[in-house]
């Protein structure tokens, strides 16, 4: 519909030049009575134009050459809006779209030929993905099938630390179960990881090598052996929600490369850092910032703004078009410092784009699960998809905006009944090829020649709501909107349940049933589609 109607506007500005000089936007009424979209254009040419804007809308309206087979009607509304009111017959077209494309519909090539890298998850190996890790998992493999469908090639990068306090802190925990294992009395510092698969670690290494490694360094096997089986799992519980990524960058290879030496080079030469109280600072007010900022602190240990900036360096120098990181909220502060530093380097930080998503709660029957990562108290990834599946933990995950804290309701998530969306969805699609197989016995087939008949208020909303597929699913990729498809899918399933309880195939006319089964086959391989982006599977029984 908005493609028709922009070129239209096109045509126009042939007439109206002005038309050019500003920015289209065609949107859809809150109010069926106002039409099926709607424009502002009159209101923005006002001033341009010096004329009333219901005066520049009848205008605009006289240079439109309209096709009475497309759009019935136009009128302009309240100030100068002008309403379109498109022609049943031209949404019902799309059917046959739909299923010619199958499961390539709602597919673009607008961004083919460009690459884009989606860096998500990125927890250090010191233990299991928890819940929290989770929402930026599922988040990020979406927002990479969502630029995928628009024509991006998508790489999935994990960058990870295996160095730093952490993971010392993560090796010296393994050393001490082992000897408490041992029967050594150990005290065990409270800050040190208290989670079972540090004793899980520590008990293999017992079994493999006995009392040999009494003596060991604690950042020698026991922080090598923690972070390979940690890695191991962390791919594990990645696999269960089908998470593949293709690049895992390791942060010590800035620095085994020279790439952190070169950047402070680079920073010098530029007089972007200053030495002070033994510490290296970069000059961040120089870069519109509030304050200066330490980038090696005075025991010589970079901070994490230096190997953050040097990393996205290797992003720009393997040539990406889209950068795309995905981040927890306590990075919320922290991330335009190393943006500010990219830019005084001459990097072009449009190309970057950072998403912040909020953390998540664990609610259960009506009560917040309290959780606490220092004392091993929390929900893993693999406890959670054990719990209520893969596909409620993908769907959950993506249907609220990433901008908004998440309560995941597990009491909700287990129900099998309409109120759990995952459901809904899942039984529309399912009811959908139980329709198909049920009347192929009456040898009933879809019929795409009168799909003119489909002109019942029900089966108009449908068509309309098929033809927006496209555009929410090129606006959801554009704007890195997850939850968009999932809205989309239940508006869609909501209207899908209607038509049906108010116009059934069978008792129907046979050009009018045959009709009907080709838009209920459409709407279930939306629906299908719709659920592969979001990674969710579409049963066919259930």
């Amino acid at each position: 519909m908005k493609e028709y109607l922009q070129y239209l506007f096109n045509q126009a500005a042939v007439k109206i030049p002005e038309l050019k000089e500003i920015s289209l936007q065609f949107d859809i009424p809150k109010s069926e009575e106002h039409g099926d979209l709607s424009s502002n254009a009159a209101m923005l040419l006002s001033k341009k134009l010096k004329k009333n804007p219901r005066e520049i809308a009848q205008l605009i309206i006289n240079s439109l050459e309209i096709d009475s087979n497309i759009i019935l009607k136009v009128e302009i509304a309240g100030p100068g809006f002008i309403n379109f009111f498109f022609n049943p017959v031209f949404f019902s077209k799309i059917i046959s779209e739909i299923v010619s494309e199958n499961e390539n519909f709602g597919r673009s090539d607008k961004f083919k030929g460009k690459k884009a890298n989606v860096e998500f998850v990125s927890a250090n190996p010191t233990g299991p993905l928890t819940v929290g890790h989770g929402r930026n998992a599922v988040v990020g493999d979406t927002i990479a099938n969502l630029l995928e469908w628009i024509g991006f090639e998508v790489d999935r990068e994990y960058y990870f630390n295996n160095a730093g306090r952490q993971m010392r802190v993560l090796g010296d925990s393994v050393r001490l179960r082992y000897l408490e294992l041992l029967g050594e009395q150990i005290e065990f510092p409270e800050d040190y990881y208290q989670g079972e698969y540090i004793k899980d670690i520590a008990r293999m290494l017992l079994d493999e090598y006995g009392a040999k490694l009494k003596n060991e360094d604690a950042e020698g096997i026991f922080k090598q052996t923690a972070e390979r089986e940690i890695f191991k799992d962390i791919k594990k519980s990645l696999n269960n929600l089908n998470i593949i990524h293709k690049i895992f960058f390791n942060e010590n290879s800035l620095y085994e490369e020279g790439k952190i030496d070169d950047l402070l080079k680079k920073f010098k030469e530029k007089n972007l850092s200053y030495e002070k109280d033994g510490a290296v600072w970069l000059k961040l007010t120089e870069l519109g910032k509030e304050q200066d900022k330490v980038i090696v602190k005075s025991t010589g240990e970079p901070t994490y703004r230096l190997p953050d900036i040097a990393y996205h360096i290797t992003k720009f120098q393997r040539g990406y078009d889209l950068i795309v990181d995905l981040f927890g909220s306590d990075h919320n502060a922290t991330y335009p410092d190393v943006l500010a530093g990219l830019q005084s380097l001459g990097y072009d930080i449009n190309k970057v784009k950072v998403l912040i998503h909020q953390f998540v709660t664990i609610i259960k029957d009506g009560e917040i699960v309290k959780m606490s990562t220092r004392k091993a108290n929390y929900i893993t990834l693999d406890e959670l998809v054990d719990e209520v599946g893969k596909d409620v933990v993908r769907y959950f995950f993506n249907m609220r905006n990433i901008t908004s804290h998440m309560n995941f309701d597990l009491t909700l998530a287990k129900k099998q009944s309409d109120e759990n969306p995952v459901f809904y969805l899942q039984y529309a699609h399912a009811r959908i090829c139980s329709i198909i197989r049920t009347v192929a016995k009456e040898n009933l087939q879809p019929d795409y020649n009168n799909l003119h008949l489909l002109n019942s208020p029900e089966e108009v909303l449908l068509l309309k709501k098929l033809n927006l597929f496209k555009e929410e699913v090129l606006y959801a990729a554009e704007n890195f909107e997850t939850h968009r498809i999932c809205t989309y899918l239940e508006e869609l399933a909501t209207l899908f349940h209607k038509f049906y309880t108010f116009r059934r195939i069978l008792g129907s006319e046979k050009n009018v049933a045959e009709a009907r089964l080709a838009l209920v086959n459409a709407v279930k391989i939306v629906i299908k589609n719709g659920l592969s982006i979001l990674g969710v599977s579409a049963p066919e029984q259930m």
